[in-house]
């Protein structure tokens, strides 16, 4: 199965986006056909908090376009809609530990437990955070020539008031 994360599917929605006719298309090919694809549940609630926010969009989706949006897409026979199962706690703590998640980044945990617990074969997502989370195929449609993006390299985070490293200057 393929899920879809939350920014693939503000771009499908939004028509002002760089990327809404290439979403656009994705998630229609997934709603129109037979093979059954995922939206987690914290991506819907995700999707209408940003379609509707309005220092993210001026102007943005109103409360209706949203929801309507996402009643459109449940329309399409083939989706599941992926919630918190039974052994979910399970795979969000091992998605947090083995990601060093914490903060906002457990937002991505819970989406990847719940792609894990629901069997999904692919994340579709433009969010490179995703590649932290090794057992996770991530796959971003909207970039032809980077299909499979490389993990993003994470440096070690510097102690809380400890001073930045200055580079040398050349001799």
């Amino acid at each position: 199965m393929i899920a879809v994360d939350t920014n693939i599917l503000v771009y499908a929605h939004r028509p002002d986006g760089t990327f809404h006719k290439e979403a656009r298309e994705c998630i229609e090919e997934l709603a129109e056909g037979r093979t059954p694809w995922g939206i987690p549940w914290p991506c819907v609630h995700e999707f209408i908090g940003v379609a509707t926010h309005p220092r993210i969009y001026a102007p943005p989706s109103t409360l209706e376009q949203a929801l309507d949006q996402v009643n459109a897409w449940l329309e399409s026979p083939s989706l599941v809609l992926l919630a918190e199962p039974d052994g979910y706690w399970t795979a969000l703590e091992e998605a947090a530990r083995g990601a060093r998640a914490g903060g906002p980044m457990i937002h991505d945990a819970r989406i990847a437990a719940l792609c894990r617990v629901h069997g999904v074969r692919e994340l579709w997502s433009a969010d490179r955070d995703f590649h932290r989370f090794a057992d996770l195929e991530v796959r971003n449609p909207l970039a032809p020539g980077r299909v499979h993006e490389p993990p993003a390299r994470y440096g070690r985070r510097r102690k809380a008031g400890a001073p930045l490293r200055r580079r040398r200057a050349p001799a």
